[in-house]
């Protein structure tokens, strides 16, 4: 399995994602905002892209769907839920759907409300597996809840259905906020060697040079992840003195998604 991260530089920090059978050279094109940009890529690999996913139903996810759509003759998948708003959807996804790429790739869908309540993460069975997660899992983050979510159903999500998959699982996210994430970790949790030594790393990277995160990476740096660490839970108190001493993790996740909406 050939993934190819795209960087096209929009205000939102969005990243692409083309995921190719290495054997056919059949692509699937993840979240294409610039269309353009999408078909050039694959073109110059010379790479078919056959279809088109949405993990949800925000503009900056799908609104290149029709002009990649004409520029290929791709198929559009997104989320059953989602497919109304989005439009033109070929196949609608349900939770445990397969999506095969070529002969060699398939690739699970995870029905992963929260940021949105109709989203799905792809998750890709290979050697060293590989998760993308829209805006589900950010890099050392979480997603958002404006717009249509809720951080009880995202909560859920995280402790239900991604903190389950391998360690060794890479995680692809919609945008790239890591260093700005790393930054609200050390916030949380000041004493985050983990997080400190990652966030000197990158300081000046470009978006395309960012690392690659695996799960067990997030559970070191990720503070969402860190529900029960001492230091997060009492930093965190301090900021909601109505938190009981001994918060639930879910009780600790949504304070941690309200700080985050501010921070």
């Amino acid at each position: 399995m050939i993934v190819e991260r795209l960087w096209p530089n929009t205000p939102l920090r969005n990243y692409h994602y083309l995921v190719v059978c290495a054997e056919t050279g059949d692509a699937l094109a993840i979240d294409p905002w610039d269309a353009d940009l999408v078909a050039r890529i694959a073109r110059e690999h010379g790479w078919t892209i056959t279809q088109i996913l949405n993990t949800h139903h925000h503009h900056d996810h799908c609104a290149g769907n029709e002009a990649l759509r004409a520029l290929t003759g791709a198929t559009v998948m997104a989320h059953a839920n989602a497919a109304a708003t989005i439009g033109n959807v070929d196949r609608k996804l349900k939770d445990g759907d397969v999506i095969s790429v070529g002969k060699s790739v398939e690739m699970e869908c995870l029905d992963t409300p929260g940021h949105t309540l109709s989203h799905v993460c792809l998750f890709a069975h290979a050697d060293q597996p590989a998760l993308f997660s829209g805006d589900t899992l950010f890099n050392a983050g979480a997603g958002n809840c404006h717009n249509g979510g809720d951080p009880d159903r995202l909560y859920e999500t995280f402790v239900n259905r991604l903190a389950h998959l391998p360690e060794n699982t890479r995680i692809f996210p919609g945008h790239d906020y890591l260093l700005n994430n790393l930054g609200f970790t050390l916030d949380r949790e000041p004493d985050n060697e983990a997080a400190a030594q990652l966030r000197s790393q990158i300081q000046g990277r470009e978006a395309l040079a960012m690392p690659v995160t695996t799960l067990a990476d997030e559970q070191r740096i990720n503070t969402f992840f860190r529900l029960q660490n001492p230091e997060v839970v009492e930093n965190l108190r301090r900021c909601f003195t109505e938190l009981p001493a001994e918060p639930t993790a879910r009780q600790v996740f949504v304070c941690l998604r309200q700080l985050r909406n501010k921070w």
